[in-house]
């Protein structure tokens, strides 16, 4: 079971989630966590100013101060002696010093400085639940088999991980049964033997990597949302639910920039053929989604709508590509060459060095801003889902300049101009799922542009 910062961001929601794991005692429950609210975001900016000059001492950074009278309040409110934390506040204030003394913060010393979040809000966590009766233990990631690549702020994974986790967890149940809760977020690299995150959410990935190495029954994945969403409730608020996902598809919906999910999470679930619960912790009755290595696809049409916004279209024009073969290969190799992916955002200097090389082999457009919409679903019914995607586009008055089906078979992605992305998801979104008539669906006045038949690559 894992649980996300807003889920225990004060003392309140640390009791509501201490019930609703009392719930599940008899499952012999292991807890993930993630640092209380906004501590990652508080700590990350602390850092920043310790190395600025900002401050003569690190008790003026404000965000410091956020830091420490959150989690003494939250001790106090939970009516624990403050040394379950003083020994990491004071850890935390000497490594603040450190870094403005130096005037620097290495990616390392940046994994170091946020681990303090994780750090602190298990072992607080751990010690209400052994105040209230059921007995828990603390763990760190680092300190029970988590071994990553030394990629600092992004490590990976690393197989020796899990009989490491198992062995360690498994050990310990068996010589005195507690309910284990871990710090998510974190590992330790395998050369260095220092602290490494695993990326923004990386939590989730700390929970499905457990679930492989114990080969548990469900992983639960507690949110602040009713679980995967049909789109962005920011874009659209009258998102729904999507009941049942396949791991292909929460696996592209994660890669096309859906915030619910670690985007490498599904890879041990998906190992282990482990099904994973995203759940809501502020509204826990609700069904949320389910995700499994298959479901029945005979009825399914479309999931959920995602966008990436701000991405860049190259449009590739060449007489060589006629009758040649390698032509797209020389293309690929250049982007290989220059270490940029199809399909991510690059900087305006790495898009200057794709265009210059490029521009040896072919005529190059550079077609920007633009955003990528993703249709996640059953495309072997591609022909139904196209012919109603355009109907709509064409009513509101949006062309579509690219379009491609992803190799997975779940996945289909059209380019749009960026100001267009939010008014094609909105009536996607309405024809799809909320059954309106088209005829609703009035022109906003977008500008049509006209469609390329050239290789085109979105960056």
């Amino acid at each position: 079971m894992k649980f996300g910062g807003s889920s225990v961001a004060n003392a309140e929601r640390i009791k509501k989630i201490a019930g609703l794991i009392l719930g599940f005692k008899e499952e012999r429950p292991v807890i993930v966590l993630s640092a209380m609210g906004k501590t990652t975001n508080n700590l990350l900016q602390a850092g920043e100013k310790a190395v600025s000059c900002k401050v003569s001492r690190v008790s003026e950074i404000d965000e410091f101060s956020i830091v420490k009278d959150l989690h003494l309040k939250t001790v106090d409110e939970l009516g624990l002696d403050r040394s379950v934390i003083s020994g990491h506040i004071e850890k935390l204030e000497k490594l603040l010093d450190a870094i403005s003394s130096f005037k620097e913060m290495t990616l390392r010393t940046r994994d170091h400085l946020v681990s303090f979040g994780e750090c602190m809000s298990t072992r607080i966590f751990a010690a209400y639940l052994n105040k209230i009766g059921a007995k828990a233990r603390q763990y760190d990631a680092f300190e029970i088999g988590f071994r990553t690549t030394d990629d600092f702020t992004n490590a990976d994974i690393l197989e020796a991980t899990y009989p490491a986790v198992a062995k360690r967890l498994h050990g310990d149940w068996i010589t005195d049964p507690a309910i284990p809760v871990v710090t998510g977020f974190l590992g330790k690299g395998w050369k260095s033997c220092a602290v490494t995150t695993l990326g923004r959410g990386g939590s989730d990935l700390t929970a499905t990597t457990i679930g492989k190495a114990l080969r548990v029954r469900e992983i639960q994945v507690w949110k602040d949302v009713d679980g995967v969403l049909t789109c962005d409730p920011n874009i659209y608020e009258n998102a729904l639910p999507v009941p049942h996902l396949t791991f292909d598809e929460a696996s592209e919906l994660m890669y096309f920039g859906i915030k619910v999910l670690h985007p490498q999470s599904m890879r041990p679930a998906r190992e282990g053929d482990i099904p994973v619960r995203v759940k809501n912790s502020y509204n826990p009755r609700a069904p949320g989604t389910l995700i499994t290595q298959s479901r029945d696809m005979s009825k399914a049409v479309l999931t959920s709508i995602v966008s990436k916004r701000n991405v860049t279209m190259l449009d590739i024009e060449s007489t060589r590509m006629l009758g040649q073969f390698g032509f797209l290969a020389k293309v690929f190799s250049i982007f290989e060459e220059l270490g940029i992916s199809v399909d991510v955002v690059a900087t305006s200097e790495e898009l200057d060095h794709v265009v210059e090389e490029l521009e040896k082999i072919a005529v190059v457009t550079l077609l920007q801003p633009r955003s990528i919409i993703s249709l996640i679903g059953n495309v072997q019914r591609s022909s139904l889902i196209l012919e109603k995607v355009f109907h709509v586009l064409r009513t509101i008055g949006v062309n579509v300049q690219m379009i491609s089906q992803g190799a997975s078979k779940v996945n289909i992605s059209m380019i749009v101009n960026d100001s267009e992305a939010e008014p094609c998801v909105r009536a996607l979104q309405d024809a799809f799922f909320e059954g309106r008539d088209l005829t609703e669906l009035k022109s906003n006045g977008v500008s049509e542009n006209g469609s390329t038949t050239s290789p085109v690559f979105a960056l």
